[in-house]
Formats: C-alpha cells, structure tokens, sequence
C-alpha cells in the first residue's frame, strides 16, 4: 500500500475548518488557488446565498457569496471571480459590493427595512383601473420614492379595461398628480395603448416596477421584451386581487438601451419607519408651506394658522392627497412592529 503523502500545515487547516463548517451546515471555502482572476459584474437576482451575476460580456454565473459579503441585491455592482471550470464542485464567488448609487427598500415586519433593488434611476410605479384605482396606495409608493430621492413614474395599467365615460370620471385623479409635476402614462398590454411611450420613458435608465400584487407588472415586462418570459398570475377571484407571480426581484435588459426590475408585488406598503415630519415633506405641494404654519409643532390638521390646511381650503391642494396623508400617518403606529422601529 502506498505512503499517503503529509498534509501541510496550510492543507490542515483548511480540512479543520471545512470540517468545522460541515458540521455547521456551512458552506467552505474554496480555495483562492482554483478561482480565476476578479472581475466586474452585475447582480440579476439573489437567492438565498446564492446570486445569478452577469459578466461584461453579457454571460450570468450562479455564484456563491463571501461570509464577508453583507446585502447583496439585484442591481448591485459586484467583484466576482470565477471557479476552475475544469474543477466539478467548485463555484464562481462573489468577492466584495461596490458602494450603491441609490436604493429602493421596503420595510418588512419580521426583518426591517429590507433593500429590494439598487442603483436605480426611475421608480416606476404601476397602478391598474381594476378591481380599483387606489390613490391611497400610489401615495404611499409617492412618499417611498421621495424620501429615497429616485424620481417616480406614475403608470396606471389595464387602461383598455375602463369605458369612455368611466375614463372620464378618472381624469381629476390622475390630473392631480400631472398637477404638481409627476408624469403619468395610461397603457394598456391588450390595445397597446401608451406601450411606446413607455419605453422611451425607460430607456438608458435602470427601472424598477413597483406596484401591488396583480396590476399587470410582470404582463407589462413580458409585452416591453417577450424574451423575458415572466410569470403571469391569475386574478383571484375572491379578492380581485393579483396573485404574487414575481417572488425576487429580477433584472433584464431592454435590446435597445436600458433596464428593468421586475420586484415581487405586495399588498400595502407600509411607512412606519419614516417619522411624521419625513411624510410630511415627501408630500412635494406641502413643501412651500412648510415652516410657515402658526406653531411650529403644527399637525395640519384643525390647528388654528395651519398653511397646510388653508391651501386644501382654497383648492390649492388636493383634498384627495391632503386625507390620504392623514390616512398614512394613522396607519403608522398601528402598523409598527415592537422591533426595528428604527427611524430613516
């Protein structure tokens, strides 16, 4: 029988630590010897510790994750190299997280405010006229999108749905967001209403699409690029409500020029981890009379001298708008879990 060779001191730490890790359920770590040399990459979607990296040559690798590494999502800028091809067993790894431009969270009541997309350029938030237009709920992305300071794009789906009378009951809605400088666009994936001028809206910009559970967000992704392929859920029949077809966010590229984030749909947004005064100021109309009210701890709501109010009162604001603030500011403490209560 032949001599086995001495492991080196190196080699048996290695094996000790693996073992460790084994019996931990923990992954080991290769060996930097059988990875290539770093690169440049791009995060389409994470699963668990793994994530799907595309390369700048446009080819993805499933990779593994550093323990170093911390959040990772989609739309990260990464350092990965990749494993010894030749080598079964051995995975390309995601070395380090470049810093993000900017990024789309939402807060979750069991892990806090979790991080969803990055380095955003557009939120793209998609409403439908069925089973109903909620104003409430758009505000509630409104507010999200300006306290990250990523500009929004209001898109209410499904336009073909509604009859020339019940259209025209809904201008004064949409009207009130063109009003204070937000751009809207009525599409439809059915007629193919507005489909042009949407993508020109996304093009040379990364995209995320928000919205709640069955508006049409993964319908849209796969009419602006059928290579996609997204699911498509049906409406439940109980609710009118969308089933959650997307379950992580994933990135495509749009053939000429541009991205999208399709993110998985939720049914409210919640805000609880923003402080009444950050609500406040993502109201946009509210900001010029901010500061200006009688005193300074100011609810705007029947306090006497409140600017806030007086503008609703002289049509300068809209009464729409004005109670769905109120609306989000009730529901803040009755949403807010007794844990991550940390404050943006």
């Amino acid at each position: 029988m032949a001599k086995k060779s001495k492991l080196t001191q190196g080699q048996q730490r290695r094996v000790n630590a693996n073992q460790t890790r084994r019996l931990k359920k923990e992954a080991p770590e290769v060996d930097e010897s059988l990875l290539g040399a770093p690169q440049e990459g791009l995060v389409i979607s994470r699963f668990g510790q793994h994530a799907d990296v595309e390369d700048q040559s446009g080819i993805v690798h499933r990779c593994n994750l550093r323990r170093t590494v911390g959040s990772l999502v989609t739309g990260d800028r990464v350092v990965f190299r990749l494993g010894d091809e030749h080598l079964h067993g051995i995975s390309s790894v995601v070395e380090a997280v470049h810093p993000r431009r900017t990024e789309f969270s939402r807060p979750d009541y069991y892990d806090g405010l979790k991080p969803v997309a990055a380095n955003i350029d557009q939120i793209v938030i998609v409403s439908a006229v069925m089973p109903e237009f909620s104003t409430n709920l758009v505000d509630r992305y409104l507010v999200a999108a300006e306290t990250m300071e990523i500009p929004p794009l209001l898109v209410l789906n499904k336009i073909d749905m509604l009859t020339a009378e019940a259209r025209q009951q809904l201008e004064p809605q949409l009207a009130q967001y063109r009003h204070i400088g937000y751009e809207v666009l009525l599409v439809s994936c059915e007629s193919n209403e507005g489909m042009e001028e949407l993508q020109a809206r996304l093009k040379d910009k990364i995209n995320v699409f928000v919205g709640q559970s069955g508006v049409g967000k993964s319908t849209l992704v796969n009419s602006l690029m059928p290579e996609a392929a997204a699911l498509t859920g049906e409406i439940s029949d109980s609710s009118g409500l969308g089933q959650h077809t997307t379950t992580t966010a994933r990135l495509y590229h749009f053939p000429s020029g541009g991205i999208l984030i399709d993110s998985p749909g939720i049914r409210e947004f919640a805000l609880w981890h923003l402080e009444a005064e950050r609500i406040t100021w993502c109201f946009i109309e509210f900001r010029r009379y901010l500061g200006g009210c009688k005193f300074r701890d100011c609810t705007h709501g029947d306090d006497p001298g409140c600017l806030i109010r007086q503008a609703v009162e002289a049509g300068d604001i809209s009464q729409e708008r004005y109670q769905n603030y109120h609306r989000i500011l009730a529901s803040m403490d009755e949403a807010r879990p007794t844990r991550h209560i940390k404050k943006s």
